[in-house]
């Protein structure tokens, strides 16, 4: 009994450091995309793959106190490598799904950030100069006669001042804007 106890703690470690290492190696290659700096995306990798390592560790350790009476102590081991194989595809999954999300995220923090810089770049490119505007009406406190009579008219609307059509660098391009979802 307790060489088959050995033999399963021995196979699941080498088992969960083995697919540590292939999350670790291929992690980093997926995610350098989203992050563009190595360091980085090696730094995030691995921050996962720890946590990873100490998910299915303890899962392992919790497998290996199950009990499984099957009548042939290598036929126990095979049970438990089985169900702790099951538990390390799940936790290989959940593993990638979080990866996944953590580059989704990045990338779209990215794209972001390039949209809003390009359209900072566009207004300081096409700043409508301020043009000349129309005098505003006078206050109602304001000393003229017209505001001071009882039986004053309303002022007349201002003529509009128009404005002059836009030149073709300050047209847009409708095809060559960016939208945010």
């Amino acid at each position: 009994m307790e060489q088959g106890y050995a033999a399963f703690l021995l196979l699941g470690v080498v088992l969960v450091l083995i697919d540590g290492q292939l999350i670790y190696r291929s992690g980093k290659g997926y995610m350098n995309r989203a992050y563009g700096d190595p360091e980085a995306a090696r730094s995030m990798t691995r921050l996962a793959t720890v946590l990873f390592h100490l998910v299915v560790l303890g899962l392992l350790a919790l497998v290996s106190m199950i009990s499984i009476s099957t009548g042939d102590p290598v036929k126990d081991v095979v049970a438990k490598l089985g169900i702790m194989l099951l538990v390390l595809a799940l936790v290989h999954a959940v593993t990638m799904v979080v990866l996944g999300r953590i580059r989704d995220r990045q990338i779209q923090q990215q794209l972001a950030d390039e949209m809003a810089e390009d359209h900072r770049q566009f207004e300081q490119q096409h700043r409508v100069p301020v043009q000349d505007r129309a005098e505003p009406l006078a206050h109602p406190t304001t000393t003229s006669p017209a505001a001071t009579a009882p039986t004053a008219t309303p002022a007349a609307p201002q003529p509009r001042v128009e404005q002059p059509a836009p030149t073709a660098e300050q047209q847009v391009d409708p095809t060559q804007v960016k939208t945010i979802r």
